[in-house]
């Protein structure tokens, strides 16, 4: 299996050929351009656009309208946060997500750096976690492992 490379330029000027030229030469293949401008105050955002990033463990509806749980991304958050809980490490909880096949959003495995900046929304997520059957039945599964 061939594996990919990826990386990601910040643009922070205008796009030169000769930038496109030098990673072209080094086997570099174009794959996608992403643009952006701040929208003047008489023009309205794009119906159905999102002004921010998806918080992870959920994802828009079928509908498109809402957004709903992800179950996937519900379940990386619970074993996180059980981890947490039990005082593992960064390293540990990553090594722990990888090796049960989870993935980060973007279909990378996890490391300790992406699992210090899920901790904002485990704890925008942490109060609901706790308050559901499956988090109850965890637990008392630590209870009677102390």
């Amino acid at each position: 299996m061939a594996y990919v490379e990826r990386i990601r330029d910040m643009i922070t000027q205008p796009l030169l050929e000769e930038i496109v030229r030098q990673r072209t030469a080094a086997g570099w293949h174009l794959v996608s351009l992403e643009w952006r401008r701040e929208l003047p105050d008489s023009e309205t955002p794009t119906e159905g656009a999102f002004p921010e990033d998806i918080p992870y463990g959920l994802r828009i509806s079928e509908d498109c309208k809402r957004l709903e749980i992800d179950p996937n991304e519900q379940q990386a958050l619970l074993q996180m946060m059980e981890m947490l809980v039990q005082d593992f490490s960064f390293s540990s909880i990553a090594s722990d997500l990888n090796e049960k096949g989870f993935r980060t959003r973007d279909g990378k495995r996890w490391n300790p750096v992406a699992i210090f900046n899920m901790i904002p929304r485990l704890i925008d997520v942490g109060p609901r976690l706790f308050s559901t059957e499956e988090w109850e039945k965890r637990r008392e599964k630590f209870a009677r492992m102390v």
